[in-house]
């Protein structure tokens, strides 16, 4: 206990150092400038020079037209950036971890009473570390990939933060993975998939912490709803291409049919990078299909599911029926239904001595 609780102080302690050095840093070289060309205003853009075509600066600020996709883990979060990253201008990249961790810290701080006032005294007002939260998280999207037309972050989490990242991106948009509680958490219990404060010993226990997490970031994406865009799992991986249409559209991205076949684009130039230790890699090298849909049925204590109106009442809120076991979540498209079945006969065929 004592050594988490060292190894958490010294990991909020390195957060808080860097993104003070870096905005200390920064404010000192816009002070430089300010000094040396008074008669030229400072733009807020930076730029950047990475890849093949270093001739090309690439330019950015925190106008550009981010996009953040958030939800609760095993919510096919990691699904839908494999399908954007195969879009040839955006770039979304793996999980930065990062992320969701510094706007956490940043909530911190401003429900404690005490430590906004402390903060204050010390100059540390809203507008710096507003300012402080845009420049480090804007580095973080830009440089922990390549650049592109469209950039965006999947930290699952990062949407708890949603009205935040709302102010300080203003022309940002967030798409909200929302699945089946019960097929999220019995994927986190059976995948082992630790989340910082679910109990996998406890289908109860995660169920309640799904339902508080999904309503706080449904909450913020319904008060920014021309900002943001639930996309249920289910309906995404039955009709990908609706969905898709539906989300590129919303997104003010060119619709580009290679959406709809990311796992050809995998590891490819251009195409989607995935992280090893990401617990979904292993799943979205496939093409869309429905395997994973209702794996939760039969799997739930009976007294869960006994009570399962009660545990999380955002399931009927989410438009998902609590006594249904199975739940008919719709009939796939064609292709989706040939992905799965060529999936199913690749596992069942014999492997080769």
């Amino acid at each position: 206990m004592i050594g988490k609780l060292k190894h958490n102080l010294l990991l909020a302690c390195l957060v808080i150092s860097s993104v003070t050095v870096f905005y200390l840093g920064r404010h000192a070289m816009e002070c430089h400038h300010r000094f040396e060309e008074r008669s030229h205003p400072v733009l807020p853009l930076s730029t950047l020079r990475t890849g093949h075509n270093l001739s090309t600066p690439f330019v950015y600020s925190k106008d550009m037209p981010l996009i953040f996709i958030g939800g609760v883990p095993r919510s096919g979060t990691t699904l839908m950036r494999a399908m954007l990253d195969a879009h040839p201008e955006v770039r979304c990249g793996e999980e930065t971890r990062v992320i969701p961790r510094i706007l956490a810290m940043k909530q911190m701080w401003s429900r404690s009473g005490r430590e906004k006032m402390r903060l204050d005294e010390a100059g540390v007002t809203d507008e710096v570390l507003d300012a402080a939260m845009q420049a480090f998280l804007l580095e973080i999207i830009v440089k922990h990939g390549e650049p592109a037309r469209f950039l965006c972050n999947k930290d699952p989490f990062a949407l708890k933060s949603l009205s935040y990242l709302a102010k300080i991106f203003p022309r940002a948009k967030f798409v909200l993975m929302i699945r089946d509680g019960r097929a999220s958490v019995h994927s986190m219990i059976s995948r082992k998939v630790t989340i910082a404060g679910f109990d996998l010993g406890s289908y109860r226990d995660c169920l309640t912490k799904w339902n508080r997490a999904i309503e706080t970031m449904y909450t913020q994406c319904m008060e920014a709803a021309d900002k943001c865009l639930p996309v249920h799992y289910e309906q995404l991986v039955l009709h990908p291409e609706k969905w898709m249409r539906t989300l590129l559209k919303f997104l003010d991205v060119p619709w580009n049919d290679a959406v709809l076949r990311h796992e050809e684009l995998i590891g490819k130039a251009g195409g989607v990078s995935l992280s090893k230790v990401e617990r979904s890699t292993d799943q979205v090298i496939k093409p869309v299909n429905v395997e994973a849909l209702s794996k939760w049925v039969g799997k739930i204590p009976a007294d869960v599911v006994r009570d399962m109106a009660a545990i999380a009442p955002m399931l009927s809120r989410l438009g998902y029926d609590p006594h249904a076991n199975p739940p008919n979540y719709g009939q796939p498209d064609p292709h989706v239904l040939d992905n799965t079945r060529r999936i199913q006969k690749s596992v069942e065929k014999p492997k080769p001595l």
